[in-house]
This record gives structure tokens, sequence and C-alpha cells, in this order.
């Protein structure tokens, strides 16, 4: 398995990790919301309240979740390109961004990889660069090396 496999593998177990999570508390929560109707009076719903409000929001978060999900699907370890796009590992001087999704700091092999998104602001700045171009983030000037 290639590197940038092994790493859109990671992202991809990242998203599954998320969908169960939120999954698991939302069943959590209806749990609750049918244990306080059973339980209680027909005036006491002070604690319905605050847990529709969190399923609401864990809904949100799971739908947001899944359309990352499908968004990975677009995510082409395979791809050969001289430009940083979805899909490239791009390496600096210094670091080394796989062009996928937000996920943040991955180790493999004991090699440190930062999964970014498109949209991130450092994901911005390497879109269409290629090997000896340079960027600056934070106050960092980056050379890149190399785009697989």
């Amino acid at each position: 398995m290639t590197i940038k496999q092994q790493l859109l593998q990671n992202c991809n177990q990242h998203v599954a990790q998320r969908i169960t999570d939120y999954t698991n508390e939302i069943e959590l929560i209806k749990e609750s919301i049918d244990s306080n109707d059973k339980g209680g009076s027909e005036g006491d719903d002070s604690g319905n309240g605050k847990l529709l409000n969190d399923l609401e929001k864990n809904m949100v978060f799971l739908n947001d979740a899944r359309k990352t999900q499908e968004y990975l699907k677009l995510v082409k370890a395979n791809l050969l390109t001289t430009t940083a796009a979805l899909g490239s590992l791009v390496k600096t001087d210094s670091l080394q961004f796989f062009m996928s999704i937000s996920v943040g700091k991955i180790e493999i092999d004991d090699q440190i990889y930062y999964a970014i998104s498109l949209q991130s602001p450092i994901g911005q700045l390497l879109q269409q660069k290629s090997t000896g171009d340079t960027f600056e983030f934070n106050g960092t000037k980056y050379t890149i090396t190399d785009v697989v």
C-alpha cells in the first residue's frame, strides 16, 4: 500500500469513527428522551428541551460527517500530477501535507503528515503549487520539494 493510500485510509477511518460516535450519541439522547417521557409528568419537560437541542446538534454533525465521507470518495490516492490538488501529497522542506480533508496530524512509519482540506487557509495556499514553489504560512516560509 502506498503512503497516499495509507493516508486516505486513515482519513476514511477518522470519518467513519466520527459517524459511529455521532450515531451512538444520537441513540443515547433518544433513549433519554424516551425515558423522560415515560417517567415524567405531563407538564415537566424541562430536561427534554436540552436533550432535543443536543439531538439536533448531533444530527447536524452526523450529516456533516456523512458529507465528508462522500467527499473523500473524490480523493484519488493514485493521482499523478505535478501541481498540488485534491489527493496530492505535498512535501516541503519541513512538513508534508496530504490534500484531502481536515484531520490534522497523522503518523505513519515514524513520519508525520498533515491531512488538510483544500478550503483550509494552508490548503488554499498550496493549490496549484509545484516543486520548487515557495509559500508563507503563519510567518514561516516553506519550499515545496515534491508533489506526489
